[in-house]
C-alpha cells in the first residue's frame, strides 16, 4: 500500500508540473490580451466573458471536485490573469516607477524635493505682510527652505475668510524672496492659474480638487512644479490617477502629498494614511510629502507623525505655523506657534 501511495503522489507530481506548464502558457496568453486591448483603449475585465467561461467549465466539470469548487479555483485564476494584463497598463503609465525607475527631483527654488529632506512650512492662511514677513523670517532662520500659505481659501462656510486673493499671493511671493525660499500656494479654479503661477514657485492643488479634471490639466500645462494633495475620501490609485493628469501635460515636475483622509474617527482631523504614502514611495518615482498638520488637526501629534512619515522613507513633511495661532482667521487649533515649531524641529532633527 504504501509503495501505491509513493506511486500515486508521483502521478500528482507529475500533473502538478503540467498544470504549472498550462498555467503559464494562460499567463502568457493573457498578457498578450491585455498589450492588444491596452492598445485599442479596452477594458481589461469582461464580466460577461467571465459568467461564460464559469457557465462552460461547470457544465464540463467531470467531477470528484464540485462545481462551487471549481467556480472559486478558476475565479484565483481569472483574478491572477487580470492583474497581468492590468500590468501591461502600468509600465506605460507616466508615474510608475515600472517605466521610471529612477526617482525623480523636484527643484523649486532653493528645495529640491527627492534629493534631500525637507519642511514645508507656513500659515493656513495668508493675512497680513506683517504676519508672513515675521513668519518667514522665523522659519528661515531654521532652515525652512519652503514657505507656505494660502491665498484662495476653500472653506467649508461660505462666510468663513476666504482669503485675501491676488494681494496674498503677492505678499507671499515677497516674504519667501526676501528670506531666499520657494512659495507654495494652492490654485483653485482654472481661471486662476495664470496668475498663481505668476507669483507661485509650487501650485498646490488641494484635497477638495484632486479629481477636477480640468484644473489638474491646467496646472500641468502651466509648467510648474505641482503639490499634488490626495482627496479626503480618494483611494491610493484614485490620487496616482490623478496625478497622471498632470503629468500627460509635459509636466514631469509633481509632488504628492498624503494628508489624510477621512474615516470614522472623531479625535483627530483625518486619518493619517502612512501606508499609502509608502506605497507612493514604491510604486512611483515622484516625491511624497506628508501633511501631519491636516491628517491630525491637533498640535500635540505632528512630532510623532512627522518622525513616523520621515522613518518610512518619505521625502519632505509638511507643518502649519503662525505667529499667534489663537487670532489665526483659520484653523487656529491646528497650527503651531513659533516655539512649537522649535519643539517640532528638535523632535524629528535626527531624521532630516
Amino acid at each position: 500500500m504504501r509503495t501505491r501511495i509513493k506511486e500515486l503522489r508521483s502521478e500528482i507530481d507529475r500533473i502538478n508540473r503540467e498544470l504549472l506548464a498550462l498555467l503559464a502558457e494562460r499567463g502568457r496568453i493573457a498578457q498578450e490580451i491585455g498589450r492588444i486591448q491596452t492598445a485599442l483603449d479596452l477594458p481589461h475585465y469582461d464580466p460577461v466573458r467571465e459568467a461564460e467561461m464559469l457557465d462552460y467549465l461547470t457544465r464540463e466539470n467531470p467531477g470528484p471536485f464540485p462545481n462551487e469548487t471549481i467556480k472559486h479555483l478558476f475565479k484565483e485564476i481569472f483574478k491572477a490573469s487580470l492583474t497581468l494584463e492590468e500590468a501591461e497598463d502600468q509600465k506605460a503609465f507616466l508615474y510608475s516607477r515600472r517605466g521610471h525607475p529612477e526617482p525623480t527631483v523636484v527643484e523649486a527654488g532653493p528645495a529640491r524635493f527627492g534629493a534631500e529632506k525637507l519642511v514645508i512650512a507656513g500659515p493656513c492662511s495668508i493675512e497680513s505682510q506683517a504676519q508672513m514677513e515675521e513668519t518667514a523670517a522665523f522659519l528661515a532662520e531654521k532652515g525652512v527652505k519652503v514657505l507656505r500659505g494660502g491665498a484662495y481659501k476653500p472653506r467649508t462656510s461660505p462666510y468663513a475668510f476666504q482669503g485675501l486673493g491676488e494681494a496674498g499671493l503677492e505678499i507671499g511671493r515677497d516674504a519667501a524672496r526676501r528670506h531666499g525660499m520657494a512659495f507654495v500656494t494652492e490654485v483653485m479654479d482654472t481661471r486662476d492659474v495664470e496668475k498663481v503661477a505668476e507669483y507661485a514657485d509650487i501650485l498646490q492643488v488641494g484635497a477638495r480638487n484632486m479629481q477636477n479634471f480640468a484644473l489638474l490639466k491646467e496646472v500641468g500645462r502651466a509648467r510648474k512644479p505641482v503639490l499634488l494633495k490626495r482627496g479626503m475620501s480618494a483611494t491610493v490609485e484614485e490620487w496616482f490617477y490623478a496625478a497622471e493628469y498632470i503629468l500627460a501635460q509635459g509636466n514631469d515636475r509633481v509632488i504628492l502629498a498624503e494628508r489624510g483622509i477621512r474615516t470614522f474617527e472623531k479625535w483627530t482631523r483625518n486619518t493619517l494614511d502612512l501606508s499609502g504614502a509608502v506605497l507612493a514611495k514604491q510604486e512611483t518615482h515622484l516625491p511624497v510629502v506628508v501633511d501631519v498638520t491636516h491628517a491630525a488637526g491637533r498640535t500635540d501629534l505632528l512630532a510623532p507623525l512627522a518622525r513616523a512619515a520621515l522613518a518610512a522613507g518619505v521625502d519632505a513633511v509638511h507643518v502649519e505655523v503662525h505667529p499667534n495661532p489663537l487670532v489665526a482667521l483659520s484653523d487656529n487649533r491646528q497650527q503651531l506657534d513659533f516655539a512649537g515649531f522649535e519643539r517640532f524641529l528638535a523632535a524629528i532633527a535626527d531624521l532630516l
